[in-house]
């Protein structure tokens, strides 16, 4: 039976997949879209295929890889949905279909407790405060039990911790073979495991990392496989970005001072004067970041000429050298010590890479990259490819030409675009040759969802506008009782709207505002499913950046989704302009052709959160006049999927209320 022939019969309405798996019902898309992975497995090649929310593209995928007897290779967007894959969907295919199958989890070095670092972190811990103290000895604790040592199986532990990075290797600092844990290491044992499993699940930001190094275990793991799956494909270029450039920070600079003050009092004190040592790196990297000034985090200077903007050409060229200098005595000192401890080592190699990395950005910009600096608590000099497809053509697909068993790979997500071909992804992807396929999505919109844009608020360059949305939302959610979602486009815009909705929502009304940032995302998330507790209304989410996508919540707990203005790109960000520039001197339109495209996946993406299941009812707010005011609105529209349009508030206020009506009736009838 061939693997085409196969995946047809998995999905039968009566087969074993449909009588095992919970809530499994064969759907026409979902079975046109793992038919054509199938095929691209069976014969190699590449296959892009964006598959609208509701369609069960995780199975669409997963299935024809485990029916096919391939080493498969799968990455996703983010840490967490590489957990919800590997801990539910996969074993949930596997068990369906009976097979015996072995799959492992890889994720990156900051994932893994590593177990010589937390055994330094204890030495030095009458530093830390007492809270740190507290959770050092919890996870000392958890270090005796794990199996894994992946930090996400410990209850409690705050992502934003700042314990996790002393407590955790990177490539940097790794001892390697040298170091007396190395055969104990998480970090290791999760690679092994890897390369002797069916199935690997990894992430984005791991692929491209080995892609960039090729350290973490990805080069040997690669050549391996046959198929490679990218689910979340989306977000592949600005992921790829990151790691195909370089980049220098000052909290690299100061991570490495506080290892060498560390390392050389525990050591090899009274050998070298490491506290002067350190002072000078550690004042020579403030220095550099106070030339910036007061700076709103993740603020963007562009560095286009010799030096960076607004900045001084002899003051940057002193505060550079002071670096280099502080860097040199460091190697000097390191040097006298190094064969004392593997740490000493690999103290010595970040010393040497730090000036390597100061001799680079000394240098004028590739042509063919664009270089910044980006200002917040910490400077980062960065200097980056525009896209990833060189990369990707010369990395990835080149590998297979001379292969008599040519590779396969599949890249899949619910929005890849808003053009026939999918050029919005396919070209900074390197991918203009690969087959492509859209599946629609099987909800009925029309039915389901409904569209309000409000006619009278004021342009969103307006002052007034983040005030005139909250009072917006303060008039509708009531109706609801919260249970809505409101995207902002930028962080000045969440502040602002969730402090007047506050005001606006006096103790009476019940709903409690939840806001970005004020606890983990995880726990953000599961207070706004509770809903409703002990008869008190629900919540209002404020959130910006990665709220917008990957955030499922399916039912009644969400039904009103707000976008406060159109998600185009700031076109003052450095790499946005060097793509503007990339495409006018290509004669193209760079709005066209770059702003529109950008700005419709990134509200279908926002858009996508409202109706996660066949039930779910919703409306959704666009506050943006420019939707019915510009030529490019209709283009914008006709990238969400088709929802019935309102007109009024009134209206809004009525269907809101049709659906508490229904949320009643069923609890009647339950």
């Amino acid at each position: 039976m061939s693997l085409h022939e196969k995946v047809l019969a998995a999905f039968a309405p009566n087969s074993a997949l449909a009588l095992s798996v919970e809530g499994f019902r064969s759907r026409l898309g979902q079975t046109d879209m793992a038919l054509a992975v199938a095929d691209t497995i069976a014969h190699g090649g590449v296959l892009v295929v964006e598959a609208g929310t509701g369609v069960g593209k995780t199975f669409s995928y997963l299935l024809p890889a485990l029916l096919s007897g391939e080493r498969v290779l799968v990455s996703t967007a983010t840490k967490t949905l590489q957990d919800q894959l590997f801990g539910r969907d996969l074993p949930r295919l596997v068990n369906a279909l009976g097979l015996s199958v072995r799959t492992a989890l890889l994720k990156g070095r900051g994932s893994y407790l590593c177990l010589h670092r937390m055994g330094r972190a204890r030495q030095e811990d009458a530093a830390f405060g007492t809270a740190n103290t507290r959770a050092l000895a919890r996870i000392e604790i958890w270090s005796q039990g794990t199996k894994t040592g992946d930090l996400a199986e410990l209850p409690g532990l705050d992502e934003r911790s700042p314990l996790i990075p002393l407590v955790t290797s990177t490539r940097e600092n790794c001892l390697g073979a040298q170091c007396p844990q190395f055969r104990a290491c998480h970090v290791n044992n999760a690679r092994r495991e890897a390369l002797a499993a069916d199935v690997v699940v990894v992430n984005h930001h791991l692929f491209f990392a080995d892609l960039a190094v090729r350290e973490s275990g990805m080069a040997e793991l690669l050549p391996s496989v046959r198929t490679v799956i990218f689910d979340e494909a989306h977000q592949l270029n600005e992921t790829g970005v990151q790691f195909l450039g370089l980049y220098l920070s000052t909290g690299q600079i100061l991570d490495f001072g506080r290892d060498m003050l560390a390392f050389g009092l525990q050591l090899a004190r009274g050998l070298v004067d490491w506290t002067q040592l350190v002072s000078d790196v550690d004042r020579s990297a403030r220095d550099l970041r106070l030339h910036f000034g007061k700076a709103h985090p993740g603020t963007k200077l562009r560095w286009t000429q010799e030096v960076p903007e607004k900045i001084i050409p002899e003051d940057w060229h002193d505060a550079l050298d002071a670096v280099r200098q502080a860097c040199q005595q460091a190697v000097q000192g390191l040097s006298l010590v190094s064969e004392m401890a593997p740490d000493f080592v690999r103290l010595l190699e970040r010393a040497e890479n730090l000036l390597t990395l100061i001799e680079f950005f000394s240098r004028p910009c590739d042509p063919a990259a664009v270089r910044w600096v980006e200002v917040g608590t910490q400077l980062k000099l960065v200097e980056s490819p525009l896209d990833i497809a060189d990369a990707v053509r010369s990395k990835l697909l080149k590998q297979d030409a001379a292969d008599s068993s040519q590779k396969s790979w599949v890249f899949t997500s619910a929005t890849l675009g808003d053009a026939l071909g999918m050029r919005w992804f396919t070209e900074p992807c390197g991918l203009e040759q690969a087959q492509v396929l859209q599946v629609k999505s099987p909800f009925n919109y029309a039915q389901q969802a409904s569209l309000y844009v409000p006619s009278t608020l004021p342009k969103p360059a307006d002052p007034a506008h983040s005030e005139q949305v909250a009072a917006l939302v303060a008039r509708l959610s009531p109706v609801i009782g919260g249970r809505t979602l409101v995207l902002t486009t930028s962080l000045r815009a969440l502040r602002t709207i969730s402090e007047a909705l506050q005001l606006h929502l006096s103790t009476t009304s019940g709903i409690e505002v939840l806001t970005q940032g004020q606890m983990p995302k995880w726990q953000l998330m599961e207070r706004f499913r509770q809903g409703q507790i002990d008869g008190q209304a629900g919540c209002i989410l404020v959130a910006s950046a990665s709220f917008w996508e990957g955030v499922d919540i399916p039912g009644d707990a969400l039904q009103m989704v707000v976008i406060d203005k159109l998600p185009f790109p700031p076109p003052n960000d450095p790499l946005v302009e060097a793509r503007v520039r990339r495409l006018e001197l290509a004669g193209r339109s760079p709005f066209n052709d770059y702003f529109v495209p950008e700005a419709a996946v990134a509200l279908k993406q926002g858009a996508g959160r409202l109706i996660r299941r066949e039930t779910d009812q919703g409306v959704l707010l666009i506050c943006d006049t420019r939707l019915l005011t510009m030529g490019y609105g209709r283009r914008l529209l006709a990238a969400l999927p088709t929802m019935r349009k309102v007109e009024t508030e009134a209206e809004v206020v009525k269907t809101l209320k049709a659906f508490t009506t229904a949320s009643t009736m069923d609890s009647v009838w339950l």
